[in-house]
């Protein structure tokens, strides 16, 4: 089948060269000109994804209609920010039966939306088929196909096991989830924790506040998920402790870098303006503060994040106020 997948940073170069060792027709879109003609001439993104060669059976395009045509299933990752504006401009060049993935992981601020009602509203016609990746799929190690797990939520099964069946890979296994709510929020508010976690390591704390830290980080997302309408149990899975896991652990992790940069007294703006690639956490950590106080949820880590990057809270004294809360019960229900 035709597969376009719209966004060529370092996740969906990744995803499109898993799909090319599928035999589909695959096709990568780019805005950049000049990453498109590198792409081209090169088969390799050493902007993005230096290291992974891919199969010359890609297209590479900046034409998003020529891309989208007659394309079975289409995969946005691009930027949270960016999908509003992206999947306008592809609504003309859908056909009926196409699938809409969204393997961006954030929210649409303005309307403190998560991206696949956003798919949903701006293409009625296919909010039956409209699909969430999410996971712990770093794409450094995806391109290098190292084993790796992810899942497709979906209100539809049959659209996830299709999604599902697209992907799979001896190295790269899909599971499926119905709880489309909780597989992206759990993917995007992770980052969130993840800044916390590179700020803990940035002020030289070990493993059990790191341990800690992820912890009571699953515990409010979990929190806000089941207010908004996700099931507690997706959190316990790939798009959750998963997901959250890897994203304050790993060296390859974006927001884990920027939180290391945070505590060592860099700004907001400038770990955005240094860094290569998008910070999704500093944006969700906006709309999660916003979200917690619309349903009137305890978020006491997003809360004390949001005070560092927002209000210039010092990182020690925003870590003091976390250990000195009043004492409460782990087992909240």
């Amino acid at each position: 089948m035709k597969i376009a997948v719209i966004g060529a940073g370092s996740w969906g170069t990744a995803i499109t060269s898993m799909l090319a060792q599928k035999n589909h027709e695959v096709v990568l879109w780019a805005r950049n000109d000049k990453l498109i003609a590198a792409l081209t001439e090169t088969n390799e993104n050493t902007d993005y994804l230096p290291g992974v060669k891919l199969a010359p059976n890609i297209t590479f395009t900046n034409d998003l209609v020529k891309a989208a045509h007659k394309a079975a299933i289409i995969i946005i990752t691009t930027p949270s920010h960016a999908v509003h504006q992206t999947i306008e401009n592809l609504s003309g060049a859908l056909s009926a039966e196409a699938i809409i993935v969204s393997a961006a992981k954030g929210f649409e601020l303005s309307r403190l939306k998560r991206l696949s009602d956003v798919i949903g509203e701006t293409l009625p016609n296919h909010k039956n088929r409209i699909a969430v990746l999410s996971g712990p799929n770093h794409a450094e190690e995806v391109g290098l196909r190292q084993p790796s797990a992810s899942v497709i939520g979906a209100a539809c099964r049959s659209i996830a096991e299709q999604v599902q069946d697209a992907l799979m890979l001896p190295y790269f296994r899909v599971y499926t989830n119905p709880d489309i709510i909780g597989v992206e929020l759990g993917g995007a508010l992770k980052n969130i924790i993840a800044l916390g976690a590179g700020i803990a390591e940035g002020l030289s704390y070990g493993d059990n506040t790191k341990a800690a830290l992820m912890t009571r980080g699953i515990a409010e997302i979990t929190r806000l998920g089941v207010a908004m309408g996700a099931h507690a149990s997706t959190f316990s899975g790939l798009s959750g402790i998963g997901d959250l896991m890897v994203t304050c652990t790993s060296r390859h992790s974006r927001n884990r870098r920027a939180g290391i940069l945070l505590a060592e007294g860099k700004t907001m703006q400038q770990i955005e303006t240094e860094s290569k690639m998008v910070v999704e956490g500093i944006r969700a950590t906006v709309a999660a503060h916003q979200l917690a106080q619309r349903y009137q949820i305890e978020m006491p880590i997003t809360e004390e994040i949001f005070k560092v990057l927002y209000e210039n809270k010092a990182p020690k004294k925003a870590v003091l106020d976390l250990m000195t809360r009043g004492r409460t019960h782990e087992i909240e229900e």
